[in-house]
């Protein structure tokens, strides 16, 4: 039996009994440095459209890494992501706005910071956009990344 990395913020907050089934299944780990800094890669089925999976990719401070520097309960803002067909494209009921909906949210700080998948759907194209990108109370960020699912013959009106 292979057993399944659980991210930090996501074990806090199972132990705290803040969250229900986890969506994200860390499915890469790569060491970057002998500090234990990682690259941590998590598949994440969109809830609302069957058939399409992200992989989103971010780093991860390692325990040495956070006792040189402190900081001991945030990680950083950078993320990258890449979303494919994998199935059959069933639509649900998805939000339609500009403003799009999430997908996944997953903390990165112990209050200010979350990394968030959104899904915006662009009609005219027929194209789900998919953006990674950090939540902060008082710092928005400009790191993000773009991944897109085109939704050919998928029947979406």
């Amino acid at each position: 039996m292979k057993l399944k990395y659980i991210s930090p913020a996501a074990a806090m907050l199972l132990s705290l009994g803040l969250t229900g089934p986890l969506s994200a299944e860390v499915v890469g780990n790569v060491d970057v440095d002998w500090l234990g800094n990682d690259i941590v890669v998590e598949a994440v089925a969109d809830p609302k459209v069957k058939g399409v999976t992200c992989h989103l990719a971010y780093f991860e401070r390692g325990l040495i890494d956070r006792l040189q520097k402190g900081n001991w309960f945030e990680d950083p803002s950078n993320s990258s992501i890449s979303c494919r067909q994998t199935g059959p494209i069933e639509v649900g009921d998805i939000d339609r706005g500009d403003e799009g909906e999430d997908v996944f949210s997953e903390r990165r700080s112990i209050i200010f910071k979350t990394l968030r998948v959104k899904r915006i759907f662009d009609e005219a194209n027929q194209t789900l956009v998919y953006i990674s990108h950090a939540r902060d109370v008082q710092n928005g960020s400009a790191k993000m990344s773009m991944s897109t699912v085109p939704l050919f013959g998928a029947g979406v009106d």
